[in-house]
């Protein structure tokens, strides 16, 4: 396993980790024990981070995590997530008494004293622009509640400007094969100010695994059936946000250009680690198996220029117009 600085935390963080939302829901049906198997098998193969949320299954994400801790002896980071709890989800929400409250249900959940990294989950843009919010979580740290925070964003313009906060430490934001932007200018503005680079939905809802088909079905409690167009939350989370039929034919060429000895999975994950300015991908697992071929790719050779010009050709080809302005 290759680890990564995170930032200015001073952790060294695994360069595949595992991304806790497919454990707590809206990805079908999920057996906690056999989560717990593929949790307890990332460890075994070097994953010192995870990443969830407290709406991840209304905390039983953070609750399987808060297993894993206490039956590990390695140091494990766990970080996760507050604000979509708050219904309706708006900016006005985002108040001294609300994040406090989710910051302590949290801490219930994962059994522990203090959050080892605390995330506003995709909260409204207009929340980047009240520094109230950013006071608040400062004092959660002096109190603390919380050992480090960051962002989870939708968009490259609200994590330019989260960073511009001076303690906000991690932007996590979707970065994968179908989207690229995040790559020409944020990533620069990052590694100016060491902001750790946490890159979800690595494997755009599974579409980068080169398994899915026209007539792929998907349960009706998984997102990929209910939010393609933005019916739950925001659309680019589902598929990152490409249409299906496209992304299928996208995904056809890029099979045609995966290295010998990887998976599409594999190669899509160190497609991301090619970027030096990314800490960790989070891709999910739900079983041990999904987690093994994950963590692969930590050890994979880099990929040629010829392949990453490739990978490029296709972008430009199918995908741009439909992400690229958007996010």
């Amino acid at each position: 396993m290759e680890y990564r600085e995170l930032g200015r935390t001073g952790w060294k963080v695994s360069a595949i980790s595992f991304g806790a939302w497919a454990i707590g829901g809206t990805w079908g049906a999920v057996q906690d024990s056999e989560s717990l198997a593929a949790l307890h098998r990332a460890v075994d193969l070097g994953v010192n981070f995870f990443d969830t949320a407290d709406v991840y299954g209304d905390g039983r994400s953070e609750r399987l995590l808060g297993q894993l801790r206490q039956q590990r002896s390695e140091t494990i980071y766990i970080a996760t997530k507050a604000g979509r709890r708050l219904n309706p989800h708006v900016a006005e929400g985002y108040t001294r008494e609300n994040l406090t409250a989710f910051v302590e249900r949290s801490l219930k959940n994962l059994a522990t004293d203090a959050l080892d990294l605390l995330q506003l989950h995709c909260p409204p843009t207009q929340v980047y622009y009240m520094p109230e919010v950013f006071g608040v979580l400062d004092d959660l740290v002096k109190a603390g509640k919380v050992r480090h925070y960051g962002v989870s964003v939708e968009k490259v313009e609200e994590a330019l400007k989260a960073i511009e906060y001076p303690n906000v430490e991690t932007v996590q934001i979707i970065f994968n094969m179908f989207r690229h932007r995040p790559s020409e200018l944020f990533f620069e503005q990052a590694k100016k100010r060491r902001v750790g680079i946490l890159a979800r939905v690595p494997l755009a809802s599974g579409m980068l695994t080169g398994k899915l088909k026209p007539d792929s079905q998907f349960a009706p409690d998984d997102h990929r059936a209910f939010n393609r167009d933005g019916a739950a939350f925001d659309r680019g989370e589902t598929f990152s946000g490409v249409d299906y039929a496209i992304a299928l034919q996208a995904v056809e060429e890029l099979k045609a250009i995966c290295p010998p000895g990887m998976s599409m999975t594999q190669f899509a994950l160190r497609w991301i680690l090619m970027f030096d300015a990314v800490t960790c991908a989070i891709p999910g697992a739900k079983r041990p198996s999904q987690a093994e071929e994950n963590i692969a790719a930590a050890d994979m050779p880099p990929l040629s220029e010829t392949v990453m010009a490739e990978v490029r050709r296709i972008y430009d080809q199918y995908i741009r117009a439909l992400v690229h302005h958007y996010w």
